[in-house]
Parts: C-alpha cells; sequence; structure tokens
C-alpha cells in the first residue's frame, strides 16, 4: 500500500513538473542565469571585444568614489519618481472613481483610457511628445491663445523633466484599471450607511474608499516605483539620447545604457545595474514594511493581525 501511494505522489508531481518546466526553463535560462553573468561581468573589465578582464569589486568602488554623473543620475531619477509616482496614482485613482459612477459604455471609456499606457513607452510617443511641447508645439500654441508666450520646454534644463513626468501621468490607465476593479469591490451598504450618520463625500472618501482600497494602493504605488526606476525611453528620445539639455534627462537606466553601448563598458555598466537592484529592492521592502501601519484589508484584519 505504502509503494502504491508513493507511485501515485511520484506520477501527480511528475505531472506537475511538467507543466512547470516551461516556466522552470525560462526562469532558470532568461532570468536567473543571464542575472548571474551580469553579476560576473560586474565583477570584470569587459568591452564587448574582449575576454572579461577580473577586476573584483573595482567597478563598484570607482562608482561611488569617483563617478560624479552616477549620483547626477540617481538624483534626476529619483526627482522624477518623487514626482510622477504620486502624481499617476492620484490621476488614476481620480479618473477611476469618475469611471466607478455607474455610467453608460464602461467598457469604451476603459479601453480609451488604457490605450496610453499601451503607447506610453513606444518611441512613437516620445518622439510626438517632443513636438507637442517644442517651442512652436501644441502646447504653447494653446498658451499663445491666452497671451502666453511658453518656452522651448524640451530644450531648457529646468522644464524638460517636468514634460517627461507629464508623459508618465498620462499613462495612468493601467492603474486605473486595476484602482476601478477596486472600486467595485466596495461594499454599497457602507456608503448608505454612512450617509445615514450624516457623513459627506469627503469624509466617506477618506474613511470608507480609502481604507478600504489600500491593498489596491499598496500594489500600484510598488509597481509604479519599480516601473519608474526604469524609465528610458522617454529620457533618451527627448533627451536627444544623451541626457540633455545639460543632462537633466540623464535618467539612471539611460546613464547604464551609455556606459555599456556607447563607451562599451560593459563591466561598470553591469555594477551600475546590480546597485539599480538593491536601490529598487531596499526602496521595495520600505514600502512592504510600512504598509502594516497604513494597508487596511476587507476581512477585518490588517497587516498588523
Amino acid at each position: 500500500m505504502q509503494t502504491l501511494r508513493k507511485s501515485i505522489q511520484w506520477q501527480q508531481n511528475r505531472t506537475a513538473y511538467l507543466f512547470l518546466l516551461p516556466w522552470l526553463l525560462g526562469f532558470f535560462c532568461l532570468t536567473l542565469g543571464p542575472m548571474l553573468g551580469s553579476f560576473y561581468l560586474s565583477l570584470t573589465k569587459f568591452n564587448l571585444l574582449n575576454a572579461p578582464r577580473w577586476l573584483g569589486f573595482d567597478n563598484y568602488a570607482q562608482i561611488f568614489s569617483e563617478d560624479k554623473l552616477f549620483y547626477h543620475s540617481l538624483a534626476v531619477t529619483f526627482q522624477y519618481v518623487i514626482w510622477s509616482v504620486p502624481l499617476r496614482l492620484i490621476f488614476a485613482l481620480l479618473v477611476a472613481m469618475a469611471l466607478n459612477k455607474g455610467i453608460r459604455a464602461l467598457g469604451v471609456y476603459r479601453t480609451v483610457y488604457y490605450i496610453p499606457s499601451l503607447l506610453g513607452g513606444s518611441v512613437a510617443i516620445a518622439i510626438v511628445w517632443r513636438k507637442i511641447f517644442d517651442g512652436d508645439g501644441l502646447f504653447n500654441q494653446a498658451l499663445s491663445w491666452f497671451g502666453i508666450k511658453g518656452p522651448s520646454w524640451v530644450a531648457h534644463p529646468d522644464y524638460i523633466l517636468y514634460t517627461i513626468v507629464t508623459l508618465s501621468v498620462w499613462q495612468f490607465g493601467s492603474a486605473m484599471v486595476i484602482f476601478l476593479a477596486g472600486l467595485k469591490q466596495v461594499p454599497a451598504d457602507l456608503y448608505e450607511a454612512s450617509q445615514v450618520d450624516g457623513a459627506g463625500k469627503v469624509r466617506q472618501f477618506f474613511q470608507i474608499t480609502l481604507p478600504l482600497l489600500s491593498p489596491v494602493i499598496f500594489f500600484n504605488l510598488v509597481m509604479s516605483i519599480i516601473n519608474s526606476f526604469q524609465v528610458f525611453t522617454p529620457g533618451y528620445v527627448i533627451g536627444d539620447g544623451r541626457g540633455g539639455p545639460v543632462d537633466s534627462t540623464l535618467f539612471y537606466t539611460l546613464y547604464l545604457y551609455l556606459k555599456g553601448f556607447s563607451f562599451f563598458d560593459m563591466g561598470y555598466a553591469s555594477a551600475l545595474a546590480w546597485i539599480m537592484l538593491v536601490i529598487i529592492g531596499i526602496l521595495t521592502a520600505v514600502v512592504f514594511i510600512t504598509s502594516k501601519y497604513w494597508v487596511f484589508y476587507g476581512d477585518g484584519k490588517d497587516e498588523r493581525g
């Protein structure tokens, strides 16, 4: 009997591993393998033409002690994240709440608002965005109707980063769809009961909507932070491929790309990539740790429970 049980268990496990095999092959061959390879390269001098030459942790030491552009690109990226993440989440939540009013053809509106998230990371949209905010672009033409002469927003180092932030906010569709799904899970009787108690719309929002939506906010926040740190295409296209003007759009990923594929210092670029991985991991861990103080779950238990 015991032998028969082991045989059945082995057959069940074998079936499970067969179904998992495509994912396991993808993980080990396309994810874990390249990660380990990049970590090895981060410890070497490698220019894509010659064999890697072992350096140990010299690349990391040089990054932290001598590379001023490393700190500058990190500052530009943090500035972008600090502006883009809250604005995109707030805008996505406002649109989701507007669509949650039971309007007709909701699926059409949801699709229309989601399209920018699909197109926003493309080179074509970045080029269009650059044209819109150019000196004679559509944005300045609209300002001229009110007698305002705007600058070339993409040529001025004080403004170009915020045009890219605007592009990021425009890509609110994915977060909006998730917020909309979360709003539909909030029980309507809670709002009815609060109205009987005299609660207004503002009080309902802060005491009912936000607490019950906090798990969705938590998910969108984590994903937005990770995605924002990986911004590349807008900075490359709008910033003329070099993070211009005056390195004002030199995002961390763009600096990593330039080190690897313009200066052919792939070992140094790999070290930059691992540093970015650690930074994103630390920020994600901070969000997870602090979530126990503000994330509420509908089963009556928060993160502390």
